[in-house]
């Protein structure tokens, strides 16, 4: 990937992130994902760079948003698949065949957590994991995201 090509990001949440701020704060924080989500659309309009966000509880409605990323000019994927990390497969072939660089972000430390949390369908094809630094760890990944820019 050409540093220049890096113009537009996806942000994907999964599942029960739109209970953020209100759904074990003191696991998942206290800031909704409006704020998450403003917060990033910042970080990104400093240097001109388009930021779509989807949220959905719905295992489809996620697998035909990150095919619909294979066509809509969608550069990077920044995604927390939250429960379905541990479970879809749908969305891994997804990934895979939207053949877009992709970072899987946590809110908590699923490595901390219960057992089940532990395995990541989609781990063994991101360009990274961030884990368990709450909201932060968001703008990490597009911070990262944005570095390869120049």
């Amino acid at each position: 990937m050409n540093k220049k090509d890096v113009n537009n990001i996806l942000v994907i949440h999964g599942p029960n992130l739109n209970l953020l701020g209100i759904r074990e704060p003191g696991i998942y924080g206290q800031l909704m994902l409006e704020d998450i989500n403003r917060n990033l659309s910042r970080q990104a309009e400093k240097v001109s760079v388009n930021i779509s966000f989807f949220q959905s509880n719905a295992e489809s409605a996620l697998v035909d948003r990150i095919q619909l990323a294979m066509t809509d000019g969608t550069d990077f994927i920044i995604i927390n698949p939250a429960a379905y990390t541990h479970t879809s497969i749908a969305m891994r072939d997804a990934l895979a065949a939207v053949k877009l660089p992709f970072i899987e972000v946590h809110l908590s430390n699923i490595f901390s957590r219960e057992s089940f949390r532990h395995h990541s369908y989609f781990s063994d094809m991101a360009v990274g994991i961030i884990s368990g630094l709450g909201a932060k760890g968001y703008e990490l990944a597009l911070e990262y995201v944005l570095a390869l820019r120049g």
